[in-house]
This record gives structure tokens, sequence and C-alpha cells, in this order.
């Protein structure tokens, strides 16, 4: 275990906001998440941040951030269908990625490039391109940040929403997840419901798990902010879901509506496209603005500061409420 005083989180947030924590902590083992409860870092105001990729510092933090950092992928199970695969909360998100395709393990495929930790990708049941990961999380392990204790949480009992899970409400700051266990098919299976993915691999005469990363990197290039270069954390915003008869009567007035529909009752709305037909898209003020090919990220374009993009997003909220009724709701963990 490392400890830090007035420590610098510029390079521990994908927006690249300037803002200093009072103590920074870096867990290297889970012996060091037992140590950190001991010795009482988990008392008092405290934050356990990963790779920064969902986060907007307002301000200084005023206490301990604590930084998970052990890493480690291992194949803890497997049947003639299916591999069990274990990955630690401090590994790399795309370096499980490139592991499950070294593997020939199908499940997350679509979820290359999604900047992060694997520890965080549960919190956030982290989806793109028709995919969330709950679908492949088998066991979310942990330690509870009063006694020291290790558990192990089954899929059932995290909870799994849109962009949502237990460890965001119920059990925020009271556990920390140490890893992930994963059931990945080893049957060949693709997930190609995102129309752009299945258009851009229709013509594909051999297709393999190399292939649609590929083609997901390069879609999501061709959209997003190159992260390490524009500071941004993805969407900023979560697609809004509203009832199938309130969509019905905004199609009556907005024909052109992008709609998913959900269960029959409810629907998805385009939060992109609610943000575009709102007049937003080309939206600068100063270093933040609107991503102009991509309108659910805002980006920080150099120096903007938390305050700056707090104020930013909220009147891209105010616009598309003035339009559509619809007050968006941020994705990102907002400090």
């Amino acid at each position: 275990m490392k400890q830090f005083s007035a420590f610098s989180l510029k390079s521990h947030n994908t927006f690249a906001v300037n803002a200093h924590c009072d103590s920074f902590v870096v867990l290297e083992s889970i012996g060091d998440v037992k140590k950190a409860v001991g010795e009482g870092c988990f008392v008092g105001k405290f934050l356990i941040l990963g790779g920064g990729s969902n986060i907007l510092f307002t301000s200084d933090f005023h206490g301990t951030v604590v930084h998970p950092a052990f890493c480690g992928i291992s194949l803890v199970g497997e049947t003639e269908k299916s591999a069990r695969v274990e990955a630690a909360a401090g590994e790399s998100w795309e370096d499980l990625v490139a592991y499950t395709v070294a593997n020939g393990y199908y499940g997350i495929e679509n979820l290359t490039g999604i900047p992060g930790n694997v520890g965080s990708c549960p919190v956030q049941n982290i989806g793109a391109y028709g995919v969330e990961v709950k679908d492949v999380i088998a066991e979310v392990r942990a330690v509870k940040l009063d006694t020291g204790e290790q558990v192990t949480f089954s899929n059932p009992e995290c909870c799994f929403g849109y962009r949502d899970s237990i460890f965001k409400k119920a059990l925020k700051n009271k556990v920390l997840i140490t890893s992930v266990v994963f059931e990945f098919s080893k049957m060949k299976k693709f997930t190609l419901t995102y129309t752009p993915l299945k258009n851009a691999l229709q013509n594909c005469s051999e297709l393999s798990l190399a292939k649609v990363v590929e083609t997901v990197q390069s879609i999501r290039n061709s959209k997003l902010p190159q992260v390490g270069k524009v500071g941004s954390a993805g969407s900023f915003f979560k697609n809004p879901i509203l009832p199938a008869e309130s969509v019905v009567r905004l199609q009556q007035t907005y024909p052109e509506l992008q709609t998913y529909n959900i269960d029959g009752q409810l629907v998805k709305l385009s939060a992109a496209q609610l943000i575009d037909l709102a007049g937003c898209k080309s939206w600068r003020e100063g270093d933040v603005a609107v991503f102009p090919s991509q309108p659910l990220v805002i980006v920080n374009y150099g120096n903007a500061t938390g305050g700056e993009i707090v104020r930013f997003y909220e009147k891209v909220q105010q616009a598309v409420s003035d339009k559509f009724g619809i007050m968006l709701e941020t994705e990102v963990n907002i400090l």
C-alpha cells in the first residue's frame, strides 16, 4: 500500500480536470484492501477511483481517494461450451477484451474501446453496441469496508439495470470490488443487433472476434474523441426511457425521433438525437463543447474546470427539456 498527500488527480480522470485530493492511497493487493480498512482509510470522506473514466470532479476532493491497482486475469473453470475467467479490479478493461479475443471467448467483443478498469464495469453495467456486461458476469467479489470481510455477489444479487447496479445504490461506499468473474461462451456467437455494426459486417466472408473488435473500434474512432488526447467521460447522458404512449405523442410533433422498443410498454430514445434536434450539436464555450460527431459526448479541449463543464451540461439539459419536455439524466458521476 502506498500513500501520497496533496495528490493531483488530473491523470486519474479521463476528463483531465485538474483536481486534487488530500490523500491518495494505492492498493496493490487484496491484503492492502484489508490493511486500508484496518487503518481507517474508509472512515470519513473517501472515494474509490479506478480508471476515472466515468467521473467529473467539480472541485478538489477533500478526503481520501483509494485506487485499486491490483491486476491479473486467470481461467478459473471451463466446460466444452463456456469458460469462467476472473479478472482483478485494477485490470485494464481493454486488456481483458484482448484476452478473450486471444483465447476465443465470446461475449465482450462489442465492448472494446470502453476506457476504464474491470472493477468499475459491474458498477455501471457498461454497455455498447447491443451488449451489456451484466450478460456475462457470473460473480462479483468484494471486501466489506466496515469489517474487511471478503464477500461474493451472484449475478442476480448485483441487481443490474440500465447503467445501474446495487453497487451504485445500496452498496455504494460499503464494499470495494476486488475482482469480477465472467462466464464467456466458447461457442461462436456474435451480437449484431446494432445497425451500423451489422451493416459494416454484412459482407464479411469470415466473421471472427478480431474482426468484430476491429470494426467496433473503427466505428468508435469515427464518432468519439480519443481517450488521452481529448478530455471526456464518454457518453455524458443516459438514453431516456419513456412510456410508449408518451413517445407516440412526441412523434406526432417529431416523427423523425429514433425509437428502440424495450418491452412493449417502454421505449428508449436517442439522447444524442435529442441534443442534436435541440440545436446543441455545435455548442462550445471556451474549452467545453459538445463533440461534433457524437452529441452524447461533452469534451474538455484543454483546461476547462469541473464547474465550467457542469454549467455547460446544464444548458444542454435545459435546451432538451425546453424542446421535448425531457430532462436528460447524467451517466457520469459528478462530484
